[in-house]
This record gives structure tokens, C-alpha cells and sequence, in this order.
């Protein structure tokens, strides 16, 4: 297997994941290439095609087994162990995210929370508590931290990111409407979901 994934491959086998991990918690124990299709409008020989790159995973007939499915496709993204992550904004937003159990599912830990309002340090969200700024720089070298989650007005986005970015940060999910400026080595992931909606009115209209 070549050391790193296509930008489809991988997108396709995130999808996998997320549908698996939710079958499982359903009680599920095997899955079909079909049910996959159904859940995810990826047609159902590239779910096979796919998947039979990396191993002999399924029977004809019978189906997938979820666990062993899911710890091969962990593998294969390399999102075994425990990986920690720093969020900054613990607004509504911020909130929603650090209370959230999706995290934990994936072995994603919210490891640190910031914000910089001083009515809001203190607080306690998803068991983590709301830290100042100036302490980010300690916390995310302290507590190993290498991606940082943002989710501030979009006039304090390339400031934080800067502030992430000088702590060691490599990977950025912006929720902010701000472009970013970082240097080569980060990465940087915008997630907007009015623009995730034109794409899917796109297809499902024309």
C-alpha cells in the first residue's frame, strides 16, 4: 500500500468510518457494501473496489464485519491511540463542539479550551475547563497538542491561528468565514455549511 492516500480515497473511507462507527452503535454487527452505498450515495463496486485495495474484508452474501472493518479502516487512516485537540472559542459554537461525544468515538480527546473573554474562563464544557489565552501556548506543548479547532468571530480567526500555529499547532479546522495565511507544513480545514449545501443542491438539481 503506497504510504499515503489519495484526497478521494480518503474522503471516501472517512465516510466509510462515520457510517460504520453509527451501524455499530445501532447494535449492528455486519454491513453490506449496499447498506453502505445507501448511506453514503457512493455507488457500491467503488465501496468494493476500495476496499478490497487494502485486504479480503468481506463475503459475498454475507456482508462486512463492522469491528474488524472499523479497526482496519482506523489503520489505514492512521487514527489509531489517542490524539488531543485545542479549541478555541467557548462560545455556542465552542460549546456544541466540546460536549459533543463524536470526538471520543475516534479517539479524539477536546484536551484544552480557550477563550478570551474573561466571563467565560472558569467554565467547565464537555469536562474540560475554559482556559485564558495567554495560556495557550503552555497548555498545547504540555498536553501534546497538535491540532487546533477554531471557532471565533472571523475578525480574531488569523490572530488565533498565528497564536496555534507558534505552539506547534499543525492542523487548523476552521469554523470562522476568515481565509487563512499559514506556513506549508500546516494544514488547514474550513468548514462552511452553506457551501456544503450548494454542493449538494448541485448535484441533487441538475
Amino acid at each position: 500500500m503506497a504510504d499515503r492516500l489519495t484526497v478521494g480515497v480518503a474522503a471516501r473511507l472517512s465516510r466509510y468510518l462515520q457510517v460504520l462507527t453509527q451501524a455499530k452503535k445501532m447494535g449492528k454487527e455486519r454491513i453490506s457494501s449496499q447498506e453502505i452505498s445507501e448511506y453514503t450515495n457512493i455507488n457500491a463496486t467503488q465501496i468494493r473496489r476500495d476496499l478490497s485495495n487494502f485486504g479480503r474484508f468481506g463475503k459475498r452474501g454475507v456482508g462486512y464485519d463492522i469491528d474488524s472493518l472499523l479497526a482496519e479502516i482506523r489503520k489505514i487512516l492512521r487514527t489509531q491511540g489517542q490524539h488531543n485537540i485545542a479549541l478555541v472559542g467557548a462560545g455556542r459554537l465552542g460549546a456544541a463542539i466540546a460536549s459533543s461525544p463524536i470526538f471520543a468515538e475516534h479517539g479524539i480527546t477536546v484536551a484544552a479550551v480557550f477563550d478570551s473573554d474573561p466571563a467565560k474562563e472558569g467554565r467547565v464544557l464537555g469536562g474540560v475547563t475554559v482556559e485564558p489565552l495567554d495560556r495557550l501556548d503552555e497548555l498545547v506543548r504540555e498536553r501534546n497538542i497538535i491540532v487546533g479547532v477554531l471557532a471565533v468571530p472571523d475578525g480574531a480567526a488569523q490572530t488565533t491561528c498565528d497564536s496555534l500555529v507558534g505552539a506547534g499547532v499543525k492542523i487548523i479546522f476552521n469554523y470562522s468565514q476568515a481565509l487563512l495565511t499559514t506556513p506549508g507544513d500546516v494544514q488547514v480545514h474550513t468548514s462552511n455549511p452553506a457551501v456544503e449545501l450548494l454542493y449538494a443542491l448541485y448535484f441533487h438539481l441538475t
